[in-house]
């Protein structure tokens, strides 16, 4: 198993060789989510997440014989970056299978680190796969992500920061993908503090640890997509599980939307960049996953900031649709001149901004001698949206909100 003397040893190991990220007091959150909130910012590492706590912990024990072979990794983006950059550092060639859909921002960043990625397989698992076979047909030494006492014990690092720069927590919130993180935690926080609950998130679409303390041996998930790209796991380790499992009070699962709202809130509220993965602890304690949290003293993890961009926009944008602030209503109106100048007169008296205006009389089914005029409104939220379906209804216009 795990000790805190493991863990405390990984800590002295990688002193100065990993940032010793800050854990922020957030007024803005706290209101939202009921709760005395602390931020632990592990979205601050240099290579953008809490892996590379555990890559450098393992590179750093690893005896020269071990480093003279080379490595290999499977990993979706962060442990990929994080073995990458150390194994640079102590001069280990390194060689990382990703799976194919990896954001290209993870995959970049890991190539400009040295490391030689290959793209393979679907998912996580798939990648794994490929990187043991590789491992053992060129004589590699293989670094798990998740499933090595010495990749938990660095992991674990972060609960023992926690610990010392807020002493009085009730409850500590972490991701939970293949279980290293929470594992090593939960290890440093209930040896240390057995008072302090500790609490986990993954994603609905890869439960994979709730499943597994429910079954032997750990199933495998069939899986899916899922913006949390970090934590889509279909198998935890073994030890990650037994650790879990005596350490960990309560699992709880969040939906794709929640995810995504969370994303967006840290964006807009805390103007912190944060991946799907990193994001499932606030995304639980906006929507109360765990009882008796209310007016406690409570630190998430935010563990990754790896995000591409573009889904960045798309998380906004549907952001912005699900709190009522961008909305697509359909008005049919007669084919005839003037119209369209009504219809946002109309608009503009409700002081909504028009951001899209489409016309449509060829594919719509309108009757002959009408139109659709499809508006993409940006409004201040569901009762500004109201308003402006009052407006239209008053003026005379038959319309469909989207």
């Amino acid at each position: 198993m795990l000790s805190l003397n493991d863990i405390a040893a990984a800590q002295l190991r990688i002193q100065g060789k990993v940032r010793r990220t800050p854990c922020v007091e957030s007024p803005a959150l706290s209101e939202l989510t009921q709760v005395q909130l602390r931020l632990k910012l592990e979205n601050l590492q240099f290579t953008g997440s809490f892996k590379e706590r555990g890559a450098c912990n393992r590179l750093e024990a690893m005896p020269a014989s071990e480093r003279a072979r080379g490595v290999i990794t499977a990993s979706a983006g962060n442990h990929a970056q994080a073995v990458a950059r150390h194994g640079a550092r102590l001069g280990v060639a390194v060689t990382v299978v990703m799976p194919e859909a990896t954001p290209l921002v993870k995959v970049t960043a890991t190539r400009r680190f040295g490391a030689q990625v290959i793209l393979n397989g679907a998912n996580y698992d798939e990648a794994a796969e490929l990187a043991a076979r590789l491992g053992t047909e060129r004589g590699l030494v293989y670094l798990h992500p998740f499933e090595d006492p010495h990749v938990i014990a660095g992991q674990g690092t972060v609960g023992l920061e926690l610990l010392a720069d807020a002493p009085d927590l009730d409850a500590i919130v972490v991701p939970v993908g293949g279980g290293g993180l929470i594992a090593g935690i939960a290890c440093a926080v209930k040896e240390t503090n057995p008072n302090v609950r500790v609490l986990g998130v993954e994603a609905r679409r890869f439960p994979s640890m709730k499943h597994a303390l429910e079954s032997i041996p750990p199933p495998s998930l069939p899986g899916g997509k899922t913006i949390a790209d970090g934590i889509a796991v279909r198998r935890v380790g073994e030890l990650t599980r037994e650790l879990t499992r005596k350490y960990v009070d309560e699992i709880a699962l969040v939906d794709e939307g929640e995810i995504a709202e969370a994303v967006l809130v840290l964006l807009e509220r805390e103007k912190t960049v944060v991946e799907g993965a990193g994001a499932v602890g606030v995304a639980a304690l906006l929507h109360h996953r765990f009882d008796e949290l209310q007016g406690k003293r409570v630190a998430v993890v935010l563990s990754g900031g790896n995000i591409d961009v573009n889904l960045i926009s798309r998380i906004i944008e549907h952001g912005l649709v699900k709190t009522g602030r961008l909305v697509r209503i359909v008005v049919t109106v007669p084919d005839v001149s003037g119209v369209l100048s009504e219809l946002t007169r109309v608009v503009a008296g409700t002081r909504a901004n028009v951001l899209e205006l489409n016309h449509d009389r060829a594919f719509s089914g309108a009757e002959l001698g009408e139109t659709l005029i499809e508006l993409v409104l940006e409004t201040h939220g569901f009762e500004h949206i109201d308003e402006v379906c009052k407006r239209l209804g008053a003026a005379g216009y038959r319309f469909a909100k989207k």
